[in-house]
């Protein structure tokens, strides 16, 4: 049970300063935060049968596409947080290491690459985007400050239940 519970606290830690990145990324970079509700839209698609598209943008929008895209981007980081605790066990819980947090974080770009943006029409690993090599790197970069938070709310929980 205390995994489910670390993997919770740790998943929406992490997921939390990867939302922070987003948003920093605007007044530093010029780079607007991801848009979670094209998300929801291409998860809503699903249950009709549709999983790929040209553009998500372009396809027919689904009622309560944000709170399905927010709902699934948090999901998706509790589930990458189990994913750390399932692999290295609740040791790592007990004492934190950066090494496994990032490469959860890192390996996780796999799952945009390969699965979101094709399906989403953007191509493997944003191919077909206006600026594949920035949206790649993007997308590293947010994936590694995933890694970050992993780390940082791993710290958290580790102090908080002084494991």
């Amino acid at each position: 049970m205390n995994s489910l519970l670390f993997s919770l606290y740790i998943g929406v830690g992490a997921t939390a300063v990867m939302d922070l990145w987003g948003l920093a990324r605007k007044p530093l970079l010029g780079i607007a935060p991801p848009n979670y509700a094209l998300v929801g839209r291409w998860i809503g698609h699903m249950p009709r049968g549709r999983f790929c598209h040209d553009s998500i943008a372009a396809s027919a929008p689904v009622r309560g596409e944000h709170i399905i895209g927010w709902t699934a981007h948090y999901l998706i980081g509790i589930a990458f947080a189990a994913l750390l605790i399932g692999i290295w066990g609740p040791a790592w819980v007990q004492q934190p290491t950066i090494g496994p947090a990032l490469a959860v974080g890192v390996g996780g770009v796999a799952a945009p690459f390969f699965l979101m943006q094709p399906g989403m029409g953007a191509g493997i690993a944003a191919s077909r985007t206006p600026r594949p090599a920035s949206a790649r790197l993007q997308s590293l970069i947010t994936h590694v400050v995933f890694g970050l938070g992993l780390y940082a709310a791993g710290q958290v929980v580790h102090l908080v239940y002084s494991i």
